[in-house]
């Protein structure tokens, strides 16, 4: 009835392999069960990712044409006349004066040139707007009054000057208070309501920032950013086109002008960043820098014309090119970006950082124009060689 210890022991062993055999059957499986279920996982993490993805553009897309409904203003831009009708040749011989005295003290007031066209209209020429408003103004007020003459003209002139100001003080305080910003200090106010005379690529600068802050406050409000600085960053990035007396990018001297008044630190870092020039480093300078893209880029919005944008991408091209070192030019993103090849046996790596600090120099005041303008110069070395032929060959 009992089992010998021989047998015993036998199927003690049998029992223990079959123990050992089922706990690796039973690692296997949950191996194999956790390798299905990780593909599983995979499979399902891959889907949800693709639908969140599709959802997230199309929410993307939504919140994006919702902002750019906002983006509708109700100011019409009084763009700058470039001519005064001219109502007989008795006024025009008084305009033009003896020897052509009135004219040369009208310009010199005005700091606009005159051209005398022959359908009973005069031009007015100069590259700052304010200037040719003032001459539009006072050569219509002249005419209105008739007595052109040197001391009567300087008098006109002055008083239009005054009354522009008052026009610029205006429309200040109309942008801010259309965008939502109040308090600002009584000099800033002014340079924003330089806006009104200040144009990019045809696009008035008052309409440009009403146009953004309407569609940045839009998307803020969807992704529960900072409206305040939203508003704040876009009343000011283009501030620094209002500057005419300075040496910089509209970049650089829009962030001093901000230091200059105290404004916010994430205010600042919006006009420093609203051209990609630095890494954003909020979603508000984020926001900022989406509207001006969209009011900028939209059909109709600015316009150049061609042969003034090839003339200008010859001329970064050209300033390149002149350092005796360089091989071949290539100016991107309108101008925006020099890629500059060298040849690699006339310069060191350690003088193509010297070159492009010294090129971008030289481009500094085609800068003016755009944000800044990137220089990357590229020295590249190869070798080259040919096997040779085998008899077979």
């Amino acid at each position: 009835m009992f089992m010998e210890k021989k047998d015993l022991q036998e199927l003690t062993e049998k029992v223990n392999k079959l123990q050992k055999e089922n706990e690796a059957l039973k690692k296997k499986l949950l191996l194999d069960l956790d390798q299905e279920l990780k593909a599983r996982v995979a499979k399902k993490i891959a889907k949800a990712e693709e639908e969140i993805k599709l959802v997230s553009e199309e929410r993307a897309r939504q919140i994006l044409v919702e902002a750019m409904k906002h983006g509708a203003t109700d100011i019409t831009a009084e763009y700058t006349v470039s001519s005064v009708k001219v109502p007989s040749e008795d006024i025009k011989g008084k305009i033009i004066g003896r020897e052509g005295r009135n004219i040369r003290v009208f310009e010199r007031a005005t700091g606009v040139d005159l051209d005398l066209e022959e359908e009973g209209e005069i031009r007015l020429s100069s590259f700052d707007s304010q200037r040719r408003e003032i001459a539009k103004r006072a050569l219509q007020k002249l005419i209105r009054d008739g007595r052109i003459q040197p001391n009567r003209i300087e008098e006109v002139v002055d008083q239009v000057k005054q009354e522009v100001e008052k026009i610029i003080l205006e429309e200040g305080n109309r942008l801010c208070q259309a965008v939502g910003v109040y308090d600002l200090p009584l000099e800033l106010v002014k340079m924003i309501g330089q806006f009104k005379f200040r144009f990019s690529y045809g696009q008035n600068l008052l309409v440009h920032t009403l146009e953004e802050t309407k569609i940045a406050i839009e998307i803020a409000n969807q992704l529960k950013a900072d409206i305040d600085t939203v508003r704040l960053g876009c009343l000011l990035h283009d501030v620094g086109k209002v500057v005419t007396d300075r040496k910089g990018s509209h970049v650089d001297l829009g962030v001093e002008i901000a230091r200059k008044y105290n404004m916010p630190e994430k205010v600042i870092s919006a006009i420093a960043e609203h051209h990609e020039d630095k890494p954003f480093s909020s979603i508000e300078s984020a926001i900022i820098w989406v509207a001006d893209a969209i009011s900028g880029s939209r059909p109709a919005a600015r316009y150049e014309p061609h042969e003034d944008y090839i003339e200008r991408m010859t001329q970064i091209e050209d300033i390149a090119r002149s350092f005796p070192e360089v091989v071949d030019v290539a100016a991107y993103q309108a101008g925006r970006e020099v890629r500059v090849v060298v040849e690699p046996e006339k310069t060191s790596d350690e003088e193509v950082t010297i070159l492009a600090h010294e090129i971008a120099k030289e481009l500094e005041e085609v800068a003016r124009w755009a944000g800044r303008i990137r220089v990357t110069v590229i020295r590249e070395t190869r070798a080259t060689k040919t096997a040779p032929l085998t008899e077979e060959d």
